[in-house]
């Protein structure tokens, strides 16, 4: 898989993205993340790459030309199956959607930032707008960083164990039960002695009630 993700300010994603799963999965060639700075498409002698709001109001927009430049630039060397753009607005970022963007082959993300984008670059470009929840950060690169990593580890080969990957929470609309590991007795705290067991049909059982359990009292939204 490629990831291109395009930002005015690329160094806010940098860390998030060079380190953990993302990290080897780059290094063993499971996936190709590109960083875009705005600023390199912008013919304004300053490198500027916002503006004023046509209409007043507060807050600074990012113009259309340095966006669609880049775009194209993109486009014209890559097929890409998505591009996302990162906004409060956008549909709420969820595990399905996770595991349907991590089946395609390249994908682009534009991170928003000041008031937003020009909504011609929306209308034209961008085939999903996506928000990771109802509140508003700085910039979209936190954003692009979370799906980023969401996607990748759900890329075969990313998780050494990629079971692991599709036992986590939301996978099936359950939160994921309790976890333990040694000591088996902490100051009187004892973990559940079917873990113990090695009886494997049982565990799964215990771990899909517990599932359930968790779920009702955390989660309620999620069976319905």
């Amino acid at each position: 898989m490629r990831i291109d993700i395009i930002s005015v300010l690329p160094e806010l994603i940098e860390s998030p993205l060079n380190h953990s799963i993302v990290k080897r999965a780059k290094e063993n060639k499971i996936v190709e993340i590109y960083l875009h700075s705005l600023r390199e498409y912008s013919t304004d002698k300053h490198r500027r790459v916002d503006d004023y709001c046509y209409g007043g109001g507060a807050g600074m927009v990012i113009q259309i030309d340095p966006v669609a430049r880049c775009i194209e630039s993109l486009k014209a060397q890559i097929n890409y199956d998505a591009i996302i753009y990162t906004t409060p607005d956008g549909q709420k970022f969820e595990q399905k959607i996770a595991n349907q963007l991590s089946c395609f082959q390249n994908i682009m993300i534009l991170c928003g930032h000041y008031k937003g984008i020009d909504q011609r670059i929306r209308d034209i470009f961008i085939t999903h707008e996506i928000s990771i929840g109802d509140y508003v950060l700085t910039g979209g690169e936190l954003a692009a960083a979370v799906i980023t990593d969401c996607i990748v580890r759900l890329i075969p080969g990313a998780i050494s164990d990629h079971e692991s990957a599709l036992n986590d929470s939301f996978q099936d609309n359950l939160l994921a039960a309790p976890v333990y590991t040694r000591p088996a007795d902490y100051k009187g705290y004892k973990v559940p002695d079917i873990l113990l067991s090695g009886n494997d049909k049982l565990i799964e059982e215990w771990r899909f009630e517990k599932s359930i359990e968790r779920t009702k009292l955390l989660r309620p939204d999620l069976l319905q």
